[in-house]
């Protein structure tokens, strides 16, 4: 565990964590959506969480390297693997957390795990990373049934020194996030933890030839993302995930 919990916005749980892993060469790729879109978008109990009033929408391809449980060894099979994550910003009560419209990934066991025990939308996609220059080009074709279609093609590339943003920074609000929130198929809201140190970021590049993974949404997103943010490693605690909320069942009436 880290010492310096500043750059947190509350302190991780007591419990032990379960899962851990490390987030590799992975790209920010942001967009300013308008509130009122993204909120037509978000399951009960979510509102969106707003910089300066407008929300934001991030797609964001990256390597997931060391994927282990508490105590044991890599997990064969699902320890390495190319992810594609598209996401968003939201308030539960008064708690900030990242909410997931899509998880695309190439390992099957991971992809298994986590939809069962994280309620998380993952998707099985046809992916490709490779270094390219100062930067990666990276390939992702989903192809699992259960999604739409939906494809992303860019190289990107750090283009700046490491820093450690600034509290009150949209590079801060953007990535210091420490919880993510799922919903399960009966309408549970579950809430899982994570920890880790302050991200090492970087100002990136991004040439973006193909990016039809919100195209679902209908957000309006320009051509270029309005920020963009590189990290070459950050390693990562995962704790299990616990129900926040239940939809009341409704009284069956004779």
């Amino acid at each position: 565990m880290q010492a310096d919990r500043g750059h947190r916005a509350f302190p991780p749980p007591r419990r032990p964590w379960v899962l851990a892993q490390s987030w590799c060469d992975l790209l920010f790729a942001h967009w300013s959506v308008p509130a009122a879109m993204l909120r037509e978008q978000l399951p009960a109990g979510m509102a969106p969480d707003l910089y300066d009033g407008r929300a934001w929408v991030g797609v964001v391809p990256f390597r997931m390297r060391g994927v282990r449980f508490r105590g044991l060894p890599p997990v064969p099979g699902a320890h390495a693997f190319p992810e594609l994550n598209v996401r968003t910003y939201v308030m539960v009560g008064e708690t900030p957390g990242v909410y997931f419209f899509s998880l695309d990934a190439t390992s099957r066991l991971a992809i298994a795990t986590a939809r069962r025990w994280f309620h998380l939308p993952y998707f099985r996609a046809a992916m490709d990373v490779a270094p390219e220059g100062d930067g990666f080009q990276y390939r992702s074709n989903r192809c699992d049934p259960r999604g739409t279609a939906a494809s992303f093609e860019a190289h990107y590339a750090p283009d700046g020194d490491v820093f450690h943003a600034r509290r009150g920074s949209l590079e801060h609000w953007l990535t210091e996030r420490y919880c993510l929130f799922s919903v399960s198929s009966d309408g549970r809201l579950f809430r899982g933890d994570v920890d880790h140190a302050p991200w090492p970021l970087q100002p990136a590049t991004a040439e973006i030839s193909e990016q039809t993974m919100v195209t679902a949404y209908d957000f309006p997103l320009a051509d270029a993302p309005d920020s963009l943010l590189f990290a070459r490693r950050l390693d990562v605690k995962t704790w299990a995930p616990r129900v926040v909320y239940r939809p009341v069942a409704k009284v069956r009436r004779t």
